[in-house]
């Protein structure tokens, strides 16, 4: 692998960075920021593009810029045994924030990574636009705040052994968190950490080390939380112990956002063995059982009298006549010039975490506690607060690691509805969420719709237009807190959140002329959310087929028509290492083919070739599900994220992300059918199986190229590109339709409520 350090980069070695010193029993630490300044990327071509929103400011620049003010409140602790511990407010997921955090930790302060504990900060109002966690934004946020409160601690620290010993700081030596001076005297950081200790509130300074300097950071290393999950010690929101928190589920209903309008048989229900609680609540019937189980027996027997949802009336084919009847009109004409026109549809998808929605509720007269994965806890907190009646100050939440999320979590829904049948029993609930409700009723990617023209001429493309149209993608976590999150609600705020989020996120990495990319948005009131990416993957898919056909038209192969179009050297650089390991062009069977996919978002991009076989003999194999189709061969992706804290996890980050591209592009999707997913399990929901995830993967960690750039969701857009080019290429013709066995219903829908199945063998294979 690449040497992962970077150069020094001028102007950024030398700083120095403010910080606090707070009054506690031994050593605490904060961090205060500052704004540096963002400047756009130059470009240079026949046609230059503009710059474009996301090359000014993206998404990513606006969440730290508004983090910054409170990053001061986050602080770390110097505890006397030796470690150091952190409390993180962001949420870990499965994608490995709190090792990077910690390897950020013990690279400044010199300490051995296993004495870094880094857990979940509760939810804390005042971190206002500070603990929200997502947009691929966590490590840019935190870098900075993270490496200054320990670069100060660990200054700290020399100041308070070299006092003692009456000898100057710089004549000391740090090692595996020891002091030592040229003397030989020794002292660990625990031993001097109630020495080191403020009684008051300081202002002081402090210079990180230069990232030249770096001997941890940059290098693979393995998640500190990885013994815990494989030996099943890692804990989740269902397996916490909370006193006389029993199990509790919902009965939903048979349309999304549909109500109770009566209960047949509430009492029979309530009587029945194991069940101690039966409520109607906002969301359904709820009831609460001594065992999972008695629940799920509780649920089928409920007899309830549904009022219709506001999108009952709703399936596929009404969504994309809606979809296509709202679609911005295109403003260059092809005049003078040769032009593509295309159209692309994308179906509705499930985030699809393994960990199906849950949540913890304990709420009293007078106060309320929660336990869950939120990733915007601050907006669970005050939405609970509010829905009880209660003060902010009188909830507490605690964020509990979570199995996945894909943006899911970023909403409190498991929560709110344990809240609210606690309060209503009086009793707290260990509330979980069936896997056929996660599909049915849980949050969902909106079904989408890309329109494209581009004009072309004299070996140049003279402007291209994208008219992106969508269902409604709720905001409703806002920034993490509850002002953004109510505004993100409003008829007009929500329309002002999308684009804001759209035009700062989607960026042109060609210099394609005059280009416009523009959002419109169609406020159909199904459960949608965030899923991994956002708008990227479709509108990057679109576009790079187009790519395609313009490499065709102007008689240029796909790899050299990008480079020449290509806004930056590291584009380049990343499609040409894909190429060399991926072997672009090699010579292949008919039905097989190469595609390569690009994608820049965040100071980062990835570029993926893939490799797909479309022979009748693949596409019509039995598999176990049922489900025949083409099978991705080979996957190759490079991945340029600024600086790679830990290119391990990097690596296993772009792995699910190239499972997702597949997924999307070729078999998952929920169909709409009267205002219901009719996906209930994941016998259904055709996520990449074993079938068919590449026997061949490789994913290559460009040398670093300055500060960490978003990682998190980087390679889902460049990798469902790169399927759907390698499909064109194998089937002679552009796919326009994801994912492309969307037409096919290859299994019999469960019944619509109520949704649990009778046999205890699907129960067991469909339930969490």
């Amino acid at each position: 692998m690449a040497d992962q350090r970077r150069s020094p980069l001028p102007g950024l070695e030398r700083r120095r960075f403010l910080g606090y010193l707070l009054a506690a029993p031994t050593l605490a630490v904060a961090a205060r920021l500052g704004v540096d300044t963002l400047a756009p990327a130059r470009a240079g071509a026949a046609v230059p593009s503009p710059p474009e929103p996301a090359d000014l400011l993206d998404l990513g620049d606006a969440l730290t810029l508004a983090a910054a003010p409170t990053s001061g409140l986050i602080a770390l602790q110097v505890n006397r045994d030796d470690t150091v511990s952190f409390a993180l407010p962001r949420a870990e997921v499965g994608q490995g924030i709190t090792t990077t955090i910690a390897m950020l930790i013990a690279e400044e302060l010199d300490l051995p990574l296993d004495k870094v504990h880094v857990t979940l900060a509760d939810a804390r109002p005042e971190l206002v636009f500070n603990q929200l966690t997502g947009g691929s934004n966590s490590v840019r946020s935190m870098y900075t705040p993270v490496r200054t409160v320990s670069a100060i601690a660990r200054a700290r620290l020399l100041a308070t052994a070299a006092a003692q010993w009456g000898v100057a700081p710089s004549s000391l030596t740090v090692h595996n968190g020891a002091i030592t001076s040229s003397a030989g005297q020794t002292a660990t950081y625990g031993s001097l950490a109630e020495a080191a200790a403020s009684s008051r509130l300081e202002e002081v300074t402090a210079q990180p080390k230069a990232t030249s300097q770096f001997k941890l950071v940059g290098t693979p290393q393995n998640r500190i939380d990885a013994r815990d999950a494989v030996t099943g010690r890692k804990r989740f929101t269902m397996d916490l112990q909370v006193p006389d928190a029993l199990p509790a589920m919902v009965c939903r209903p048979p349309t999304i956002g549909g109500t109770v309008a009566s209960v047949a048989n509430l009492a029979e229900v309530k009587a029945m063995p194991g069940i101690t609680d039966v409520a109607v609540i906002s969301t359904g019937v709820a009831v609460r059982g001594r065992t999972i189980t008695h629940c799920m027996d509780a649920v089928r027997a409920l007899k309830v009298n549904w009022n219709p949802g506001p999108v009952a009336a709703e399936s596929d084919a009404s969504v994309l006549k809606k979809l296509r009847a709202a679609t911005l009109p295109m403003v260059v004409p092809p005049v003078l010039t040769g032009s593509i026109d295309a159209e692309f549809t994308f179906a509705f998808a499930s985030n699809s975490a393994l960990e199906t929605n849950c949540a913890i509720a304990d709420v009293r007269a007078d106060r309320a506690e929660i336990w869950a994965a939120l990733k915007s806890p601050i907006v669970t907190q005050e939405q609970v607060a509010t829905s009880l009646g209660l003060p902010v100050t009188a909830v507490k939440v605690h964020v509990v690691q979570g199995g996945g999320s894909f943006g899911r979590k970023l909403f409190g829904d498991a929560a709110l509805e344990a809240a609210e049948f606690s309060k209503k029993i009086g009793k707290p609930v260990k509330l979980m969420w069936h896997r056929t409700d996660d599909f049915r009723h849980g949050r969902a990617h909106p079904m989408s719709l890309s329109r494209i023209r581009v004009n072309y001429a004299l070996g140049n493309v003279v402007s291209y237009e994208q008219r992106h149209t969508s269902v409604t993608t709720d905001f409703g976590h806002g920034l993490g807190e509850l002002l953004t999150a109510v505004a993100a609600k409003l008829p007009v705020g929500d329309v002002g959140f999308s684009q804001t989020v759209f035009e700062l996120s989607q960026s042109m990495p060609y210099n394609f002329g005059a280009t416009t990319q523009l959002l419109n948005e169609v406020p159909l009131k199904f459960h949608t959310g965030s899923m991994r990416n956002v708008y990227s993957p479709n509108v990057v898919c679109a576009r790079e087929l187009i790519v395609d056909q313009l490499a065709a038209k102007m008689g240029k192969d796909p790899l050299e028509f990008r480079r020449s179009f290509f806004k930056d050297d590291r584009y380049r650089a990343a499609l040409d290492k894909v190429a060399e390991v991926g072997r672009w062009g090699r010579k292949m069977p008919a039905g097989m083919a190469q595609g390569i996919g690009f994608h820049a978002e965040y100071k980062s991009c990835s570029a993926v070739l893939v490799e797909i076989d479309c022979r009748p003999e693949t596409v019509n194999r039995k598999v176990r599900e049922g489900v025949t189709g083409p099978r991705i061969t080979k996957a190759v992706m490079a991945v340029d994220a600024g600086l790679p804290i830990n290119p391990r996890g990097l690596e296993a980050q772009m792995m699910g992300c190239i499972n997702d591209g597949i997924a999307l592009a070729l078999t998952e999707s929920l169909h709409i059918q009267d205002g219901l997913p009719l996906e209930g399990s994941w016998d259904n929901f055709f996520y990449t199986r074993q079938w068919n995830t590449p026997p061949e993967v490789e994913i290559i960690v460009m040398p670093a190229t300055g500060e960490p750039g978003g990682a998190g969701e980087l390679g889902v857009a460049s990798s469902l590109a790169a399927v759907a080019c390698a499909y064109g290429r194998a089937v002679g013709r552009m796919p326009t339709s994801f994912p492309i066995n969307h037409g096919t219903l290859s299994f019999e829908p469960l019944p619509r409520v109520p949704s649990i199945p009778d046999s205890p063998v699907d129960g067991l294979s469909y339930a969490h």
